[in-house]
């Protein structure tokens, strides 16, 4: 299995977008530490307007500890469920000099931030990812993808560079679900001419894989957004199925 690399990062900043509940937080954060175990000068900012529970600022003590930057409200802010667009993420952004990655909230609400910012950015640096979930609503089908793609394009007034597979239902997940996963996003691929990037499958479910192995690499996902009421002890190999 061709496990995705730090060296397969193509470009300097990354903003990782989808619809609701496609898991792109997630995604961010285990991207963020993937390239700070190879790289210095990794930053993470929270652009994420739109869910007060699945947002990374929840893991800055875990990406903290890998000496990545994250740039989120502090303090008496840190949970406030408010359109907080910080000045640093415009000068990080433009700085140059440290790889980026932009967790934006989901649907066009949450990427319509990206908006403010659009003037910016150098396209040529600039990567924006499509999380699709093919288990979610309105993602379960290439046409309901073209369609949320389309839409977070025109809240964004950016281009969707590449996409990311992410389907998933969470300790219920199997290696049948994630292959299904994987040719929703090879169709959407193949029909918008967007790259995938990599496809993420939670490490506890990769220590057993069995079946045939994804055809584009994979990014192992550590779960660090679990909600308050789930803990992963929880979520241990036993509880995914081949």
């Amino acid at each position: 299995m061709l496990l995705y690399d730090a060296d397969m990062a193509e470009r300097r900043v990354v903003a990782f977008t989808g619809n609701y509940g496609s898991g792109k937080t997630e995604v961010a954060v285990n991207f963020a530490l993937l390239l700070a175990s190879r790289e210095r000068n990794v930053r993470i900012a929270d652009l994420d307007i739109v869910n007060p529970y699945f947002r990374c600022r929840e893991a800055t003590e875990v990406m903290e500890a890998r000496g990545i930057e994250v740039v989120a409200p502090r303090e008496g802010l840190r949970h406030a469920d408010l359109p907080i667009i910080l000045p640093e993420i415009k000068g990080m952004i433009e700085a140059g000099a440290s790889r980026t990655i932009l967790d934006v909230g989901g649907d066009p609400v949450g990427a319509r931030v990206l908006s403010s910012l659009a003037s910016s950015f150098d396209e040529e640096e600039l990567d924006v990812v499509i999380v699709l979930n093919g288990r979610r609503p309105f993602t379960d089908t290439a046409g309901g993808c073209r369609e949320m793609i389309a839409r977070i394009e025109e809240a964004s007034r950016l281009r969707a560079t590449s996409i990311v597979g992410n389907t998933h239902l969470l300790d219920s997940t199997t290696a049948e679900i994630v292959r299904v996963g994987e040719e929703l996003v090879l169709e959407v691929s193949r029909e918008m001419d967007l790259p995938v990037r990599f496809l993420t499958v939670d490490d506890l479910l990769l220590d057993g894989w069995t079946g045939p192995e994804p055809t584009v690499p994979v990014l192992p996902l550590t779960r660090h957004m679990a909600p308050p009421w789930v803990r992963r002890s929880r979520l241990g190999s036993a509880a995914f199925k081949s």
